[in-house]
């Protein structure tokens, strides 16, 4: 399944990284603390957390994700998203909490 898959099924806005949503999405990690997924993200998954500075950005590249999806409408600043672009990672945004777009998710790459 395509990143752009994940972002049309969960209705995900885009808010870096438009050009690169046809990368696979191997799965999904969701945590907040920046050294375990560092530890623990694989390449390939999308990161979801609550995290919106300029270090998520760093760990994307570290774990080569596919994406990171923040929850609850947090919105990253300007630095953190051209970074990004720079880097080539999208960051997408949902209005739910982190439980429910990690199921959804879960759900969606096991149909």
């Amino acid at each position: 399944m395509t990143l752009a898959d994940v972002v049309q099924r969960l209705e995900l806005k885009v808010l870096s990284g438009s050009e690169l949503l046809e990368r696979e999405v191997t799965g999904g990690y969701t945590g907040d603390l920046l050294s375990d997924v560092m530890a623990n993200a694989d390449t390939g998954q999308v990161w979801i957390t609550l995290q919106a500075h300029i270090n998520i950005v760093a760990v994307g590249v570290l774990r080569e994700l596919t994406g990171i999806i923040l929850i609850k409408d947090r919105t990253p600043d300007e630095a953190t998203l051209t970074k990004a672009k720079q880097e080539n990672v999208p960051i997408l945004q949902s209005d739910r909490p982190a439980f429910e777009i990690s199921g959804l998710l879960f759900n969606l790459l096991n149909e």
